[in-house]
Parts: structure tokens; C-alpha cells; sequence
């Protein structure tokens, strides 16, 4: 064996569950995301064999596809050290709906809690597990952050991007009123409840412009592409873009939302 590959072995083994809106929508999130774990001492795999994590069949009451969908993650998965997703609400549904979903079926019952345990948001992994406190990276401008339900009520995710973004050099950190309430998406629930979901986006989006920052940070993909949304239709200059975008210095691609308008 190499002195290479004795120092790779070393390293522990990510699997990145990649998530479908990153996949389909905002690839240059899932190649932050591998730079920043392998910047930070990991070494990286992505399975090819992943699909959707189940959440919005099992928000939806379809356990059957849901259970179908888990199995098919956890076989993908098992092997890896750690699994890590640049989403909290895909990250709580593989480390926290997984082992209840599957708790009574006695070939994935254990299975299930032992993916459950090693399953992290990806700035939460950063810093708690990979004990990484910086990153290299500059960002000039003010910034504000948006805590998605799932990162903050259900993982605990809080100081972890703050931590890693007081680091950058050039960025400006301003807290806007009400970070911590829903943006309003809530995946199904933006369809079912329009009006409810637009609401709660006014007020997000309000805030966000409030704050003063240039440039508002989160996540969770579907959080983002819902405030991006609804603050480019009402004209504002606000750009959007996900942390790790940021905390990996790749922000050369238009901010979400707005690349059709760069073409």
C-alpha cells in the first residue's frame, strides 16, 4: 500500500446523499459540498445508486413507498462511515424518520437506527465531527442566514454555519428579525396551502431585505428556492445562494433563482 492510500484510509469515508433538489436544480451544491469534506479531512463518495430520501411520500401518508425508498437508501449508504446531506430536512429524514418508519420490519429495524446515527447535515459534520472551525474563502459583502425548520427544530443546527462564516474574510453577518420562523415552503405544503405559504414568504422575504444584506444564506435547497422566488418577483436585489456555496469560495455560478436571467 501507498503512503497515499494509508493516508486515505485514514480519512473517514462520506457518503453524500446528494438530495433530488440539489441534483436537479443546483448541482454546483453537491461539488461545494464535496470540497468542504474533503478540505476538511474526508474522504468522499457519492453513490450512484441513490434516489430521493421519501420524504415527500411519507409527509404524504404513502408509507409503503416510503418504507420502498428508505431500504433502497439505507442498502446505498450502510457501508460508509458517516452519510452527510447539504440539507437538514433530508438529514432528519434519514437520521429521525427512518428508524420509526422501519421500526417494526425485523430486517431494517437496526439497520435503520445505525443509519440514523451516523446521518449529518453537512455544516453540523463540519464542525462537530470533522472539527472544522474555518474554511479558506472570501465572500464580500453582508449576509444574512434563514434556519429551515428541519436544520434548526429537528437536528439542532444552529451555531455550526455561523461558526464557519465568521471565518470568511470580506463577509459581514447580520441577523434578521424572525431567522428562526418557516419560510413558508414546507414542500407539500406549499401546494396544498398557497395562500398560507405566501404569506409566511411575504414575511421572510421582508425581513430578508429588511436586514440590509446583500445576499441571503440557508441549507435547505427548497427553503431557498421559495425565498428566491418570491424576491425576485417583487423586484428585489437580493441574491440568494446556499452556505456551502459560500463556505467553499465557489460562487462564480448566477445565485439561485437568477440564472435564467443571466442567459
Amino acid at each position: 500500500m501507498t503512503s497515499q492510500a494509508a493516508a486515505t484510509r485514514k480519512r473517514p469515508l462520506v457518503g453524500l446523499f446528494v438530495t433530488c433538489l440539489v441534483d436537479l436544480f443546483r448541482p454546483s451544491i453537491g461539488f461545494a459540498a464535496i470540497k468542504l469534506l474533503q478540505d476538511a479531512g474526508a474522504a468522499v463518495e457519492v453513490p450512484e445508486s441513490q434516489t430521493c430520501c421519501g420524504q415527500p411520500a411519507y409527509n404524504s401518508g404513502d408509507r409503503a413507498d416510503a418504507k420502498a425508498i428508505a431500504k433502497a437508501v439505507i442498502e446505498s449508504f450502510e457501508r460508509f462511515d458517516y452519510v452527510v446531506a447539504p440539507s437538514g430536512s433530508c438529514a432528519g429524514m434519514l437520521k429521525l424518520h427512518y428508524p420509526t418508519l422501519l421500526a417494526d420490519d425485523p430486517a431494517f429495524a437496526e439497520r435503520a437506527r445505525a443509519l440514523g446515527e451516523k446521518s449529518f447535515e453537512l455544516t453540523s459534520f463540519l464542525v462537530e465531527v470533522l472539527g472544522a472551525d474555518s474554511v479558506k474563502a472570501r465572500f464580500g459583502g453582508n449576509v444574512t442566514y434563514h434556519d429551515s425548520c428541519s436544520s434548526l427544530r429537528e437536528l439542532k443546527v444552529h451555531d455550526a454555519p455561523r461558526r464557519l462564516l465568521a471565518s470568511i474574510g470580506g463577509l459581514a453577518l447580520t441577523e434578521m428579525e424572525e431567522t428562526e420562523v418557516c419560510c413558508g415552503f414546507g414542500g407539500a405544503f406549499s401546494v396544498k396551502y398557497p395562500d398560507i405559504s405566501n404569506a409566511i414568504g411575504e414575511a421572510k422575504a421582508r425581513n430578508a431585505i429588511q436586514s440590509g444584506a446583500d445576499c441571503l444564506l440557508a441549507g435547505d435547497l427548497g427553503c431557498l428556492l421559495h425565498i428566491a422566488g418570491k424576491l425576485s418577483r417583487d423586484g428585489s436585489q437580493v441574491e440568494c445562494r446556499h452556505v456551502a456555496e459560500v463556505l467553499a469560495g465557489m460562487t462564480d455560478t448566477p445565485a439561485i433563482g437568477q440564472a435564467r436571467k443571466a442567459e
